[in-house]
């Protein structure tokens, strides 16, 4: 292949793509209802309205969805192509560090040579490695929060067991906290995935809806 040749690489699987879209939508319910829940801004004007009902039924929806979608992740993690490996979170092999440093000067502005992989950077890699923790957190203080009202070993099993570990305003603290990080974390993975595309020109922002990236032949060897 030449080396300005395009070659056009399927990195992103149906199931990586569909429960990224998932997700997405799922943060935006949560997010939404949550903040109601912990502070209602809509006050209803008859009894029939049941808004903090509807609130609470859209968002332990999505919970449930974000669940399944977190599941279905994780296996794809271990099943899926290279690029969706639980692998790249990890990036602490030599080659990997050697990225993760370059992608560090980058985002630091000492370096103008942005990171590149086909599928995710070291750096990346190591960021979703993070809010994948995050996501479990909001799990199971989402399910601790939950076993308040709902009484049974489930529930414990779930989550319940963190009230045992801190204070129930505690968990919740860190619940609507993470909630932030989440919503910060969103701002700038768009804005990276948008100044990346623009500098690299190889249709990253669009892969997450196709799973195709272009890529030069000196970058695909």
């Amino acid at each position: 292949m030449m080396a300005n040749e395009r070659k056009r690489v399927y990195a992103w699987e149906f199931p990586v793509r569909l429960t990224h879209w998932i997700n997405v939508l799922c943060i935006i319910a949560l997010s939404i209802t949550g903040f109601y829940i912990g502070n209602p801004f809509i006050h209803a004007v008859s009894s029939t309205q049941y808004i903090m009902g509807w609130m609470r039924f859209i968002h332990f929806t999505a919970a449930y969805t974000f669940l399944f979608s977190m599941i279905v992740r994780l296996y794809w993690a271990f099943m899926g192509n290279k690029y969706a490996s639980w692998k790249v979170w990890f990036p602490f092999t030599g080659k990997r560090l050697s990225d993760l440093w370059g992608a560090l000067k980058f985002y630091l502005f000492i370096s103008k040579k942005p990171p590149y992989a086909v599928g995710h950077t070291a750096l990346a890699g190591l960021t979703y490695l993070f809010v994948f923790a995050i996501f479990i957190f909001q799990i199971i203080s989402g399910f601790a929060l939950y076993s308040i009202v709902q009484q049974g070993t489930i529930w414990m099993i779930l989550g319940g067991w963190l009230r045992g570990m801190m204070h129930l305003q505690t968990i919740r603290l860190l619940h609507h906290l993470a909630m932030y990080v989440i919503l910060a974390f969103a701002a700038v993975h768009i804005y990276i995935g948008w100044v990346l595309d623009l500098k690299e020109r190889n249709g990253l922002m669009g892969s997450i809806f196709s799973g195709y990236k272009f890529v030069t032949g000196k970058e695909w060897e």
